[in-house]
């Protein structure tokens, strides 16, 4: 990124952790802290990234606001309501963002983020204006019909699992939620829809998605090897 290009980052946060029991999983607590301070943490520290919005359920915006305030985070320029879809809740993100000319897009649920997955993520995306951090699916992967009977085996070197961070030139991904059609879960597929090439780079295996209690408790081991 040139000195001249402002990056902004959008950090999804307003989900209804159904599967995590109950609790709301952004301040479940990883080494002693939020998960959610955890990321707000690696984006505000990285210096190439200049803002920071936050979206979050309307119940959370208040504690957040106050987080914000004792943790000194300079870069959090904005605390927005999200949607009912993720889809709903990134494009509000977007709308918060001022003159940037990259947008990166991260969950909130994946607090073993490293500056160095936005770095390759800012570095990939100067190519083709979009790339998502992936990994190459380990497991064999069948289709199904709803009788659960194979239909097919698909070949494993094809395939990769895709996280977040997903960086995207700001027109680029902006032009993609305007003509938004039906629901996706992938910032990257809307800008798949509209023709542009994104490209894939390695993310990390470490880099989960906390969407369980046994998600929780294997992310404070790979916390502590990531310490050591």
């Amino acid at each position: 990124m040139s000195n001249q290009q402002k990056v902004g980052a959008v950090i999804v946060a307003a989900g209804k952790s159904q599967r995590m029991g109950g609790a709301d999983k952004v301040w479940a607590l990883l080494d002693e802290k939020p998960i959610l301070v955890k990321v707000i943490d690696t984006f505000q520290k990285y210096n190439l990234i200049d803002q920071i919005v936050v979206v979050l359920s309307k119940s959370n915006l208040d504690r957040c606001r106050q987080l914000i305030a004792e943790q000194g985070w300079s870069k959090v320029t904005g605390v927005c309501v999200g949607g009912k879809r993720r889809q709903d809740s990134v494009a509000a993100g977007l709308s918060r963002l001022k003159d940037c000319q990259w947008a990166v897009i991260h969950d909130g649920a994946r607090p073993l983020l490293t500056e160095d997955l936005i770095s390759r993520g800012l570095t990939e995306a100067r190519e083709t204006g979009a790339a998502v951090a992936a990994v190459p699916v380990t497991d064999t992967i069948k289709i199904a019909g709803d009788d659960r009977l194979i239909q097919q085996t698909l070949p494993r070197r094809s395939l990769w699992a895709v996280q977040t961070p997903q960086v995207f030139r700001f027109d680029i991904i902006t032009e993609a939620y305007r003509q938004v059609k039906g629901e996706v879960t992938d910032d990257a597929s809307l800008v798949e829809q509209l023709g542009y090439r994104v490209k894939l780079y390695m993310g990390s295996y470490d880099n989960i998605k906390l969407t369980t209690p046994d998600d929780l408790a294997l992310a404070e081991v790979l916390w502590q090897k990531h310490e050591k």
